[in-house]
């Protein structure tokens, strides 16, 4: 019989802190599109979203509303993977120890860094694979 109270998912590895990874290559602002190109994306998103309904109001021919609803689905997925491009720059810019801009105490990772452990708390111990001793909180 087995123990109910057991967790059965394998413990996380950690993340690692390096670049963000992009097809097998560091992620950097100079490759992809830029902020100038989604701009431009999304201007021509807008006129197109306008101008869809207007065409059906004004009696345009149907192939064109037809054409400009087709154009108006292709630039949002355009648009929606440059955004999602551009965000994981930002993440991959702001990636790594910051320290909060309100907090004037060291964040761990700074504690880290300097290899010295802090004066309120004992170092932890490092995490070898061993269950802990004692009930588990979730």
């Amino acid at each position: 019989m087995t123990d109910p109270t057991a967790d059965p998912t394998p413990p996380r590895r950690p993340r690692p802190t390096g670049p963000v990874q992009y097809r097998g290559d560091d992620l950097t602002p100079e490759r992809g599109p830029g902020l100038g190109c989604f701009r431009i994306q999304l201007v021509v998103l807008v006129f197109f979203i306008i101008l869809t309904p207007l065409t059906v109001v004004w009696n345009w021919p149907f192939a064109i509303s037809a054409a400009l609803l087709f154009a108006v689905i292709g630039l949002l997925l355009v648009t929606g993977q440059t955004i999602i491009f551009l965000l994981r720059l930002v993440a991959a810019d702001r990636r790594g120890r910051r320290r909060p801009l309100s907090s004037d105490t060291k964040t761990v990772g700074e504690l880290e860094d300097a290899g010295a452990p802090s004066d309120d708390h004992p170092p932890l111990p490092l995490d070898d694979g061993t269950p802990p001793e004692g009930p588990v909180r979730q």
